[in-house]
């Protein structure tokens, strides 16, 4: 009989003001030796240097990096930083935390996994997005031993990144729905308890979308456990499969060709509204849904040209090939686009 090995965090901390507890939490994991601290520029003003307060303040020395994209580069700058090091935590948004995850993995460390906004999916999966010359890959990574989410600081963030999470969330529809096509089409493998933790995960954060608001630390509180319960699922299905689907081919797509690309998040909302009218289902629920939100549902409001939403929607089958949707082999024609498009009212 085959096995399967699941990684999921064995501690989760959401709530406010847990900053300052980071070196007790530390301590209660017995961590021995040094602890490297990974941020971005701004969110180590947010939240390192207040972390790297706490550790210190719990006798553990520590260093500090900061990076500024997901990158083979600075996966090799974490790495070179980190020898001789116990831990890595990574304090900040999607980016961060993929590095992390990547050079502990490859280091053979723990890490902990410290978001500052609820912006995508990714914050305990065990996969990383990193960019290397051919652009981005969904890498094997590590799950974080722990998260820690303080959604005091999270709800302080600019509210457009926790839209992007209700948006990245909203997107397991479609995901879902192209994973069951790929097993019926192409005998892919397929988790039933991956996919159902992904639906009801989506569905809550619709029942909740009048509720999420500016500025409220309960809102941050329900997108983060959302967030938490998407990576669980992605991590039972060792698989982005129950959170990216189509909708994530157009996302990427635009990543490409669009001069400025918008949030991950508000991109793959746009796309599931999309995707979801490909599919036959009830994009108007999904359109509406985000709108309560404040998420965007049309190209203007994503910021981003007419002309590269019909691009993006004609080149999508061609990022991860291997991934089968509802965009088939060939995608659509640029008439199909165009009138998807325009049906939708996101053109």
């Amino acid at each position: 009989m085959s096995s399967k090995k699941i990684q999921l965090p064995r501690e989760v901390h959401i709530g406010s003001h847990l900053i300052e507890k980071t070196g007790e939490i530390c301590n209660d994991f017995k961590i021995k030796g040094n602890i490297l601290v990974v941020s971005g520029k701004n969110t180590f003003k947010i939240a390192g240097s207040a972390v790297i307060d706490s550790l210190n303040d719990n006798s553990y020395l520590t260093e500090h990096i900061q990076i500024n994209d997901a990158t083979e580069v600075n996966v090799n700058k974490v790495q070179e930083k980190a020898t001789d090091f116990s831990l890595i935590i990574a304090v900040g948004g999607g980016k961060v935390i993929d590095v992390a995850k990547m050079a502990s993995k490859n280091m053979g460390i723990s890490f902990i996994s410290m978001p500052t906004t609820a912006s995508h999916d990714g914050i305990a999966s065990p996969l990383a997005s990193i960019k290397g010359e051919n652009g981005s890959l969904s890498l094997q990574a590590q799950s974080p031993i722990a998260m820690i989410a303080d959604t005091d600081i999270i709800s302080k963030a600019p509210y457009k990144f926790l839209s992007a999470g209700c948006a990245d969330i909203v997107s397991n529809y479609t995901a879902v729905k192209d994973w069951q096509l790929a097993k019926r089409l192409k005998n892919e493998d397929y988790s039933e308890s991956a996919a159902e933790l992904s639906l009801m995960t989506a569905k809550l954060i619709m029942k909740s979308a009048d509720s999420i608001k500016p500025g409220l630390e309960e809102s941050a509180r329900v997108v983060v456990r959302s967030l938490f319960s998407s990576s669980v699922a992605i991590s039972i299905a060792d698989s982005s499969r129950p959170a990216s689907g189509s909708e994530h081919k157009f996302s990427h797509a635009l990543d490409k060709i669009a001069p400025k690309p918008a949030l991950h998040g508000h991109q793959c909302g746009v796309g599931t509204i999309l995707m979801m009218a490909l599919q036959g289902g009830n994009w108007q629920c999904i359109r509406d849904a985000l709108k309560r939100m404040n998420a965007p549902t049309t190209a203007a409001e994503l910021g981003i040209d007419e002309d590269d939403i019909i691009e993006a929607l004609t080149n999508a089958h061609n990022i991860r090939e291997e991934r089968y949707t509802i965009l088939g082999d060939n995608g659509l024609t640029n008439s199909a686009a165009k009138n998807l498009a325009i049906k939708t009212g996101v053109i």
